[in-house]
């Protein structure tokens, strides 16, 4: 193996790694729900192309954004323990070469918007512009998860768009039910770095809910899945549905079991399953559109 060849393969793993390749709970919390979205926008099953479309979308915006938000927060990563190593905080990934490689993301992923429609084209605009303004919010909102939240809902909108060509009522009560879930699951994100954050000057929703913190998570994940029963109930989808949200909310009871001592293993480790939760809803969407089919 040559040098160049080493060389080659040591960058690369460095982009891996600012990506967060193998941490894939970031990526798989903001697709559950935007597939949520483009099933119920479709009525069940939208096409291979849409759910191409949407899956490589989802993967790529959310890389293009740990991109950007590294180099936002490269000067307070190297005094939080956890992210202290990341390749633009140690230099080992230079400040250019990270908003390149989120540019070229971006550039894909609007390309991949590109073969829907002018709908779905048109809100990427302001998705994109959300998502770049994120990580510098951490400085001046309290709660800049809410933020994070507005970024990552844009998949229901444009989900509805791309079908569509329009964006119902139903998408925003989605999308208004999500933003609990996002404010759930990043506040046990950010219940982590919580005394590392108080010291270097960070904005959380873990600092300002401070010892409501548990309390409010519970909360959130309670609006999260009643919004969305109540918003998908004119669709009939069934008991399969109503299941998996009684198995999401046994689910959010073994997050409270985790993060109720606050330590940061349970808290981290609440957060990195959160995902299931989120497939688990999208699982009772996508069964009951099957059962449905089945029997018609």
């Amino acid at each position: 193996m040559t040098a160049a060849t080493i060389a080659t393969r040591s960058r690369l793993s460095l982009y891996l790694d600012l990506i967060r390749w193998d941490r894939p709970a970031g990526w798989l919390v903001c697709l559950w729900p935007t597939l949520s979205a483009l099933w119920i926008a479709a009525d069940g099953f939208p096409g291979w192309h849409l759910l191409a479309v949407f899956v490589l979308g989802t993967f790529l915006m959310r890389s293009a954004g740990c991109c950007v938000n590294d180099v936002a927060d490269r000067d307070f990563d190297k005094h939080v323990k956890r992210t202290a190593q990341r390749p633009v905080t140690t230099g080992a990934v230079s400040v250019k070469q990270a908003l390149t490689l989120a540019t070229v993301l971006a550039l894909v992923s609007f390309g991949l918007v590109l073969t829907t429609n002018a709908a779905a084209i048109a809100w990427s605009v302001p998705a994109v512009l959300v998502a770049i303004a994120y990580p510098f919010t951490k400085r001046i909102i309290s709660m800049p998860q809410a933020v994070l939240g507005i970024a990552f809902n844009f998949g229901i909108v444009i989900a509805f768009a791309a079908v569509q060509g329009q964006v119902p009522a139903v998408a925003w009560w989605m999308w208004l039910g999500n933003m609990f879930w996002v404010l759930a699951y990043d506040t046990e994100y950010a219940m982590v770095d919580r005394d590392d954050d108080l010291k270097i000057g960070i904005k959380t929703s873990a600092i300002t809910l401070g010892r409501f913190d548990v309390a409010g998570i519970v909360v959130f994940y309670l609006l999260f899945l009643s919004i969305w029963a109540l918003a998908l109930s004119p669709y009939a989808l069934g008991a399969i549905f109503y299941i998996a949200i009684a198995a999401a909310l046994a689910q959010a009871v073994w997050h409270f079991t985790l993060i109720r001592t606050r330590t940061r293993e349970g808290c981290f480790k609440a957060f990195r399953i959160n995902h299931w939760l989120g497939f688990t809803v999208f699982a009772g969407i996508v069964g009951s559109y099957l059962v449905r089919g089945l029997l018609a």
